[in-house]
């Protein structure tokens, strides 16, 4: 009965919110809503700001949701890693059903609120919280390809956003798709190399040739580039509606330059610092091209 009680004793609303935002990952998820926000304003011919607000919540919904299950399914190995193993679930401050059920009314409101959107905006939430907990998740433990999955669902909310205002999924959307789709390896490759041991400790399998070698240094590389060269291809006038002027083409450019410098002393560093500052760079980058985007736009 003691053990049973002592949580009851322990819970508090701030301790519960606390592990609310820890189980749905607030900071990942508040960053996805905007990248979503932004893709919106892309596409709006006019902004509804109940639009914005729906999008807003059946994102942060979907993506809750999708890192609830994640932790759900992971929790065992969660339990191993230092960088987890004090995370709600495999600590005992929240039980699995009480995951569960934030899960599933957390994805349930998520899709009814993209649903009233538009259908389309709503199938594309679905595809992508199914692909992270259901392929993406199960993957980790594989192979490092579950990284290319991953990058799937990672690389929806940008486009997302331009479909939940034109309900309309094209060359422009799909252009948004790939700039965070490619931008996402060196992204997170950067991070695995960071937590490389504390990774291995879970049995997962990120990095791509398994070690922090010149060989995954070497594949950031070539995904930093194409992420840039698809950053501005939206200036050559070939990508519909989604356009670019000139100056903030180099803008972007000239960002992704610095995260390819950051790219090139890791790959001729091979050390955890070379790679926390291109992790910060790429942060960076994700957030100040989006910004871009969308001032070159209204200005």
């Amino acid at each position: 009965m003691k053990t049973a009680i002592e949580p009851a004793k322990n819970t508090s609303w701030p301790l519960m919110i606390a592990d609310f935002k820890e189980i749905t990952k607030a900071r990942l998820a508040i960053s996805v809503v905007f990248s979503s926000i932004a893709g919106y304003l892309l596409g709006a011919f006019e902004i509804s700001f109940v639009s914005l607000l729906l999008l807003a919540f059946g994102g942060y919904c979907m993506v809750g949701a999708s890192n609830v299950f994640n932790q759900i399914i992971e929790k065992d190995l969660d339990a191993l890693m230092n960088r987890t193993n004090n995370s709600p679930i495999p600590s005992g401050r929240m039980s699995v059903n009480s995951a569960f059920t934030i899960a599933i009314i957390m994805t349930i409101l998520g899709l009814v609120s993209l649903y009233f959107l538009n259908p389309k905006t709503a199938m594309f939430g679905a595809i992508s919280i199914f692909l992270y907990t259901s392929v993406y998740t199960p993957l980790k433990t594989i192979t490092p390809l579950s990284v290319f999955v991953g990058a799937l669902p990672g690389a929806i909310p940008f486009m997302l956003g331009w479909v939940a205002a034109t309900n309309e999924f094209g060359i422009e959307p799909g252009t948004l798709f790939m700039i965070q789709f490619f931008w996402q390896f060196p992204h997170f490759w950067a991070l695995a190399w960071m937590l490389d041991e504390d990774y291995k400790k879970g049995g997962f399998k990120m990095l791509p040739t398994g070690k922090k070698d010149k060989g995954t240094a070497l594949q950031i590389i070539m995904y930093t580039i194409w992420m840039m060269v698809i950053s501005v291809v939206p200036a050559f006038g070939i990508t519909g509606r989604l356009q670019l002027s000139i100056p903030a083409a180099v803008i972007v450019f000239l960002m992704g330059a610095v995260m390819l410098f950051f790219a090139f002393k890791l790959f001729e560093k091979r050390d955890n610092v070379s790679a926390r500052k291109l992790m910060l760079a790429s942060v960076s980058y994700i957030t100040l091209v989006q910004i871009v985007y969308v001032l070159d736009k209204f200005i």
